[in-house]
């Protein structure tokens, strides 16, 4: 009985950290020299910030980790535990575009370029919108992004994906940064190019940017952002209802992502880290 329920513990913490069983008794059974200790310990920590990380990070994001915890390892000896051990990111897998450009709403230029890379924040807001499968049916979330820090600055969730999913969440950054972007870019869907989201934008004497037609490289960053809500989150739950799917959503945007997640982008710093650490530099 005393076995059975050993055997029921080791299945359980193998499944929540994502490793197999082959593996942990490998580990288990490795002789307990110097050296080895030194590595038993390094992947106990590994498998820490990688659970911390919900499954989601990669040997370089461990490895940054690991660095900025002033623990001194080579990423090759990261890569190599994680690949014995078989602790690896969640895997990405191909989504549709909710994009309408089909439409005859005044289209802005390109007034961002694909230049990603800005010095202030609150220069650059990129957004898109998604789809998230229900029971109940689709959810479509709406996000603004600040490409200084790549935080979540307004978000929206609706079952319909009209032209107020894109208002309130533009209205919800304007909120939480205390004023609006000098630039906001999306593509070139309806709901970008609406009358409501256009003079919102002229009331805030906001700069309106679109991409090129079936360009979604115009905005990678937002398109990027997606990828990892669906990669690392949304394909790994089922959601019965859309309530379910917002509070799940919001829990990654405002919990997770924004201050927990270290972006390679940011130079392995969390959107909350870049944003504190820009306050200090003014």
């Amino acid at each position: 009985m005393q076995n059975e329920r050993e055997n029921h513990s080791i299945k359980l913490m193998c499944e929540v950290l994502e490793v197999s069983r082959a593996g942990y008794y490998k580990w288990l059974n490795r002789r307990s020299g110097p050296r080895e200790k030194r590595r038993i310990k390094l992947l106990d920590r590994i498998i820490e910030i990688h659970e911390g990380s919900r499954c989601s990070y990669g040997s370089p994001r461990v490895h940054a980790q690991l660095e900025f915890e002033g623990v001194s390892c080579n990423q090759k000896t990261v890569e190599k535990l994680m690949k014995d051990n078989e602790i690896q990111a969640r895997r990405k897998r191909r989504f549709k575009s909710t994009t309408d450009s089909k439409h005859n709403l005044p289209i802005a230029p390109n007034v961002l370029s694909r230049e990603f890379v800005v010095q202030e924040p609150d220069e650059v807001w990129v957004s898109d919108i998604t789809y998230i499968e229900t029971k109940e049916g689709w959810l479509y979330l709406a996000v603004f992004i600040d490409l200084y820090s790549r935080m979540i600055v307004g978000w929206s969730m609706s079952a319909n994906m009209t032209a107020d999913l894109v208002l309130d969440a533009f209205r919800m950054g304007v909120s939480n940064r205390k004023g609006p972007p000098i630039v906001a870019h999306s593509d070139r869907g309806s709901q970008y190019a609406s009358h409501v989201f256009r003079d919102e934008l002229a009331l805030h004497d906001c700069i309106q940017s679109m991409s090129r037609k079936g360009n979604c490289w115009d905005n990678a960053p937002a398109e990027s952002f997606f990828g990892t809500l669906k990669s690392e989150h949304v394909y790994h739950h089922t959601f019965d209802t859309r309530d379910d799917a917002a509070m799940s959503l919001f829990d990654f945007i405002e919990i997770f992502y924004n201050r927990h997640r270290i972006h390679s982008a940011l130079n392995y710093l969390t959107p909350w880290e870049k944003v504190q650490k820009g306050k200090k530099v003014a």
